[in-house]
């Protein structure tokens, strides 16, 4: 038996690895999870949330450069290593374009960037703000591969930062709905009669309120914020999960592996983990793929709405939200690439999830 378990899986792996489109999909959303966990280390403001305002150079195209100074802080921020490469910088120093700049003995001389043909303030700093007088390494030219959002923060470090949401709630939330979904669905098709009629009334309920409906009621119950939407998105999306479960489960109970382990007296939970659920996983791994997509449509949908992750947090959906009057402002791309960054990850999940059913069905060679 184990034999052939193992003969299938490398069967199906096999199959999948003949798919381009499948094993296109599977590297983007590698790539896109690598940058995901590590969008610190890459993003180029790597402060937290990439929040570093300049309401001077706000709306600037790709490629904008500019000098910044960064005036250190006697604020000391007690940080590990750890927090800083996942969580990004506290910054306490103040950080500000400017267009020119002059040293003297003691001091030195900066003027404010500003837009336009007026030129900006001019400030002055004693030298003795910088460590042992040297400002040189506070004063760096400043690339923006995708330019400025309307607050002047980097847009590429937000969209860096912004891809954890919409990744890991694809996996927090299919994480919630299959343990749910599995539960129930199980218990219902394996036991029948009441408890399948009590499980069906809280499915066809769930499935009849509005997807979107609910997950606002939920996140409105929860309060606005990071966790609160992954819960919520879970908690709408293990129906789906549920019916499935329950059909592969009467298809199979009656089946002579699931009599013989009722004869030799094994418990009913032991028959349903060890027995039955491991030989219908696989419509349960396609339609989960399904689900990470839709937990990613419904996260920007939320954000959109403004009642996903709240400011100053990057997200997709709060971008296009932020940046979507800007299409007929003459800046389209601060609305287009968030929403191609969320179109890319659905439709590789929508990929990867076709290709894993094509692998998984055993009826096609």
């Amino acid at each position: 038996m184990h034999r052939k378990s193992s003969s299938l899986t490398q069967l199906a792996l096999r199959k999948f690895k003949k798919n381009f489109w499948g094993v296109f999909s599977f590297w983007v959303i590698a790539i896109i999870g690598v940058i995901a966990i590590f969008s610190y280390v890459l993003a180029p403001d790597n402060s937290q949330y990439a929040n570093q305002m300049h309401l001077s150079i706000h709306s600037m195209k790709p490629g904008f450069k500019v000098s910044m100074l960064t005036i250190p802080s006697d604020i000391k921020t007690d940080q590990s290593y750890f927090s800083k490469l996942f969580f990004g910088v506290k910054n306490s120093g103040v950080e500000m374009p400017i267009s020119s700049y002059q040293v003297d003995e003691e001091t030195l001389t900066y003027v404010e960037y500003t837009k336009g043909e007026k030129e900006g303030d001019t400030k002055i700093i004693p030298l003795s703000v910088f460590p042992n007088g040297d400002y040189k390494p506070y004063i760096k030219e400043h690339k923006f591969l995708f330019g400025t959002d309307k607050y002047g923060r980097d847009y590429l470090s937000r969209i860096l930062v912004g891809s954890r949401i919409s990744f890991f709630i694809g996996f927090v939330a299919v994480f919630i709905s299959l343990i749910i979904g599995i539960t129930m669905g199980s218990l219902a098709g394996f036991y029948g009669g009441r408890v399948d009629k009590i499980i069906m009334w809280i499915i066809n309920v769930t499935w009849s309120i509005p997807t979107l409906l609910l997950v606002i009621a939920i996140t409105l119950a929860l309060g606005k914020g990071f966790w609160q939407v992954f819960i919520a998105v879970g908690l709408t999306m293990w129906v789906e999960v549920a019916r499935v479960v329950r059909g592969q489960v009467i298809s199979v109970k009656e089946m002579q592996y699931v009599t013989a382990a009722k004869a030799l007296g094994f418990k009913n939970s032991r028959i349903i983990i060890k027995h039955i659920l491991p030989n219908i996983m696989a419509p349960v791994i396609v339609i989960s793929a399904a689900n990470f997509a839709a937990a990613i449509l419904i996260e920007s949908g939320l954000s959109f709405l403004g009642i996903g992750a709240q400011p100053p947090m990057a997200s997709w959906g709060a971008m296009i939200k932020d940046h979507y009057n800007y299409i007929i402002l003459g800046k389209p791309y601060l609305a287009i690439i968030p929403g191609l960054c969320i179109m890319v990850l659905v439709m590789s999940f929508m990929l990867i999830g076709n290709a894993l059913r094509d692998a998984l069905d055993v009826k096609t060679g």
